[in-house]
């Protein structure tokens, strides 16, 4: 994953807006094309990297792998592995992450209360 630069003017931007707005702080744990996508998946249970990747089509590898390490890095998932061969590795939603469902249900809710609207 490439570097960021941590004394960037972009990067303390950011750390200042996180400080100052509750939003800015949870669009920078959640925000993205994919992470609430996986957020989603993982709340009907635990998952394998397979399961996740069979869930989500569009997804490539490296960015389901960068996605997972970034939830897991902020404490919003949990990855369990099991020590076999071949390695048997568990994704599911931490404490933190589970304390999300709410707000997911609620995009969800309002996602096909729109597709209702549009008549998709």
């Amino acid at each position: 994953m490439t570097q960021i630069k941590e004394n960037s003017t972009w990067n303390f931007n950011k750390e200042l807006s996180m400080q100052a707005c509750p939003v800015s702080f949870v669009m920078n744990k959640i925000g993205g094309h994919w992470k609430p996508i996986i957020l989603y998946q993982l709340m009907s249970g635990a998952k394998r990297y397979s399961e996740l990747k069979r869930a989500i089509p569009t997804i490539t590898e490296k960015m389901l792998i960068q996605h997972l390490k970034q939830l897991q890095a902020d404490d919003l998932v949990i990855r369990t592995a099991e020590p076999v061969v071949p390695p048997h590795v568990v994704y599911q939603l931490s404490p933190r992450g589970e304390s999300l469902k709410p707000v997911l249900k609620a995009i969800a809710s309002w996602g096909y209360e729109q597709w209702s609207n549009d008549g998709i």
